[in-house]
């Protein structure tokens, strides 16, 4: 063979697919990465083992040899009563904890009687107007013996409050509760929009559950801090990831101000990530987060106890890779996603159900997502050793290379002034308005492929059940309010209410006095309609 012959060969065998891999965050990815990728590795500075700090391996030493992540359904639909009984299904098939979807007009801290709710009462998630609904809610569930996660915001202190309340009628401390509220009111600036108050009001708000809970909800996790609607908006991982992190020092920061020690509530923060398509690059972003988490905690911060510089996350796969075409697709994407969820060392998990590009999953569908989890768990064998990824050229290599990125990104928001200057001058609207145009260009253009919708496409119309609620859940929740507030003592209720307006004019602690008014059966609008008056609502800039 001559050696033009051999050279042809050659180039045909190496010949690729395109031009240039790139993973989601725009990261150029080579053919082949080697030692010499790492050269500067260092195990006990990059690593550490399982349990040890930097956490990069994970934040317990047996990881899920010791114990599985909880499995954490996410659910809610129309009234208390409906989503009660979905609750109870999920336990029953095995589900280890709650996790509350709520309606929009309750996350926007309206009354079900508001023109505002017009349309919207239980439709994405549960409507919750006053206490009785959450007695519903959780009637026959034993609070001191389920983990429950609300993801709530703007109204967060409040469904708290209620959440209390309802354990102290069931007879429970508030100290025996364990869960998370989602009550990370800067993300929503930044991407899902569902703001009440303006940043500086809303953060005295968040700080005050921190204060309240570390006294008095010692095992409950204060704030979930969420990059999960921010990848949802249309962020890459490492926008997603840099993002969540400035918003958790922030936190950090204004609990620091109020007076608060960091090892004595740090440990009761925890994080949500999504996980989304690209398995590698979330598996990273998983290992890429705890480490500098710990970093910062530790030299910048102060923070002392261990438990303080771990980073706890739960995950939810991502809804915005859901299609609406071929469905049972889903269950492929989902069940790639959980997986780099479990490898990435989560410590709780939703699997979306393949139907929800569509509609609020069925109990089938819910029911195949939960098993996908379980399936993970009991048969993929990746449980049996902690963090097996661990030492790959390729990973190693990207989780450097996004803790990079990632750096880059928090000099640029340094450089605005910090997270509430930035959101003000709508760097990160327009930097995840920016990713998520880009992607969306792509893949109209074929560059990325989304398998059934711009290739292998079919023209079968859908055949999948679709769950559709009865319009008379919004006269039932209606109805529900008007009875509760014909029963209630509203002479009580007003002087309660009047307490609450004044402490909002000060400077204390307003989670007593919201305990208070949700005691005797105050609705959320009631209670965020006297805050408005003190804390006036959040308008944003627009921008094109």
């Amino acid at each position: 063979m001559t050696e033009s012959q051999e050279k042809k060969i050659s180039d045909t065998r190496n010949k690729e697919r395109q031009a240039k891999f790139k993973n989601l965050s725009d990261i150029d990815i080579k053919r082949l990465y080697t030692p010499d990728d790492i050269k500067d590795f260092n195990y006990n500075q990059d690593l550490g083992d399982p349990g040890r700090y930097p956490f990069t391996r994970g934040v317990y030493p047996s990881m899920y040899r010791g114990q599985l992540w909880t499995m954490r359904q996410f659910a809610g639909l129309g009234t208390a009563e409906h989503t009660n009984e979905r609750f109870k299904f999920l336990i029953a098939h095995g589900q280890t904890g709650l996790s509350v979807a709520f309606s929009l007009h309750t996350i926007y801290g309206y009354e079900a009687t508001d023109p505002h709710s017009l349309g919207e009462i239980g439709k994405e998630g549960v409507a919750i107007d006053t206490l009785r609904d959450m007695e519903i809610l959780f009637d026959g569930i034993d609070l001191s013996t389920i983990s429950t996660s609300m993801t709530i915001n703007g109204p967060a202190a409040i469904l708290l409050a209620m959440y209390i309340v309802v354990a102290e009628k069931q007879g429970h401390a508030p100290s025996e509760l364990r869960g998370t509220i989602q009550n990370d009111v800067l993300k929503e600036y930044m991407a899902q929009k569902s703001w009440i108050f303006p940043p500086e009001p809303s953060m005295r708000l968040i700080i005050d559950t921190i204060e309240y809970c570390y006294k008095e909800v010692p095992q409950w996790y204060t704030i979930s801090i969420s990059g999960y609607h921010i990848r949802e908006a249309g962020s890459t991982a490492v926008q997603e990831l840099a993002f969540t992190l400035a918003n958790g020092f922030a936190y950090i920061e204004a609990a620091i101000e109020r007076g608060l020690d960091v090892d004595d509530f740090a440990q009761r923060l925890s994080f949500f990530f999504n996980s989304h398509n690209n398995f590698f690059e979330e598996i990273c972003k998983y290992r890429t987060s705890r480490r500098i988490w710990a970093k910062r905690l530790k030299n910048k911060y102060g923070a002392k106890n261990p438990s303080s510089m771990r980073l706890r996350f739960h995950t939810q796969t991502a809804g915005v890779s859901l299609t609406a075409q071929e469905p049972e697709n889903n269950i492929a994407r989902v069940t790639l996603q959980a997986l780099a969820a479990v490898l990435g060392g989560t410590q709780s998990l939703h699997t979306n159900s393949f139907d929800e590009a569509l509609c609020l999953p069925t109990e089938k569908a819910a029911k195949i997502a939960l098993r996908t989890q379980q399936i993970i768990a009991h048969e993929s064998g990746v449980c049996d050793t902690v963090d097996p990824l661990a030492g790959s050229y390729y990973v190693e290599w990207l989780t450097n290379k996004m803790e990079q990125e990632v750096e880059n990104y928090f000099d640029k928001i340094d450089e605005l002034g910090g997270v509430i200057p930035a959101i003000r001058a709508n760097f990160f609207q327009k930097e995840i308005a920016n990713a998520s145009y880009k992607y969306q260009q792509e893949i109209e253009n074929n560059e990325r492929i989304i398998v059934g919708v711009n290739k292998y496409k079919q023209e079968d119309s859908c055949s999948t059940e679709i769950l559709k609620l009865d319009d008379t859940i919004a006269e039932e929740q209606v109805k529900k309010l008007n009875d509760i507030k014909n029963l209630r003592n509203d002479k009580k209720l007003a002087s309660k209410l009047e307490n609450l307006k004044r402490a909002a004019e000060g400077t204390e602690n307003l989670m007593p006095y919201i305990l208070d008014v949700v005691r005797e059966y105050a609705s959320i609008g009631e209670i965020i309609t006297i805050l408005k008056q003190i804390f006036d609502v959040y308008r944003e800039d627009s921008i094109f």
